[in-house]
């Protein structure tokens, strides 16, 4: 039973991880192109790389947290 527990949790957090590095990503890429349509302008290369990295800092946060959370509760047990 332990073991179904811990795919269900390590399914949700690649899922997570996976939501909060693509949704930065999509929503400033479709800015660029609503922007490039408009002015014809190219904004779409530079807001999809500001995307991809406030994707990786999104990543990057909530591992820290989930992580800072699991040697928390590992100096609580000993």
């Amino acid at each position: 039973m332990k073991y179904k527990k811990s795919v269900y949790k390590s399914f949700a957090m690649i899922t997570q991880l996976t939501i909060h590095m693509l949704v930065p990503i999509f929503l400033c890429f479709f800015i660029g192109m609503l922007i490039d349509k408009k002015f014809g302008t190219y904004f779409v290369i530079p807001l999809f790389i500001l995307g991809a990295l406030a994707g990786f800092r999104n990543v990057y946060i909530t591992v820290k947290a989930i992580y800072g959370k699991e040697e928390e509760a590992r100096h609580d047990r000993k």
